[in-house]
């Protein structure tokens, strides 16, 4: 029995649930301080807002991988493609860095968001400065999105 359609479809779950749930950990731990921040000033909300939505872009990553896969396997149009145990394997293999680094990327983005935060709170003209540091921690989740995509591409 041919598993390769089970495999390609774990790893479009992985991609979308483990990236998922890191922006769902790191959207939580930047809310719970941007909240606190408003709280105390609440004309920093649009700032703090940003800060806090940045680690959510991950979940996003997630999703999109699982749909190119979903789309390139037929199971999104409900034309399912016959598959091997080894293209669905490399399907699964595809997904991976999306689903790890997103999920380990997003949960450190919001405490780097959680820090900025607090740098908007003491001095709300450094905004730029303080978003710089969340950002720089999305470079690796944009760059394993990159390797997802193109693997799958390549398949």
């Amino acid at each position: 029995m041919e598993l390769g359609l089970v495999y390609a479809l774990t790893g479009a779950a992985l991609a979308s649930l483990l990236a998922g749930i890191g922006s769902a950990i790191g959207v939580g731990l930047a809310g719970r301080a941007a909240a606190g921040a408003v709280a105390e000033n609440p004309d920093l909300f649009s700032k703090v807002l940003i800060l806090q939505l940045l680690p959510g872009t991950q979940g996003i990553y997630g999703l999109l991988v699982a749909f190119v896969t979903l789309s390139q396997t037929g199971l999104l149009g409900g034309n399912p493609v016959a598959m091997s145990n080894a293209t669905g394997l490399m399907y699964l293999a595809a997904c991976l860095p999306i689903a790890i680094v997103g999920l380990i990327s997003a949960i450190h983005q919001g405490k780097t968001s959680v820090a900025s935060i607090g740098v908007v709170i003491k001095k709300p003209d450094q905004f730029g400065k303080a978003m710089l540091f969340p950002a720089m921690v999305e470079t690796y989740a944009i760059l394993a999105l990159l390797i997802s995509i193109l693997a799958i591409f390549a398949l």
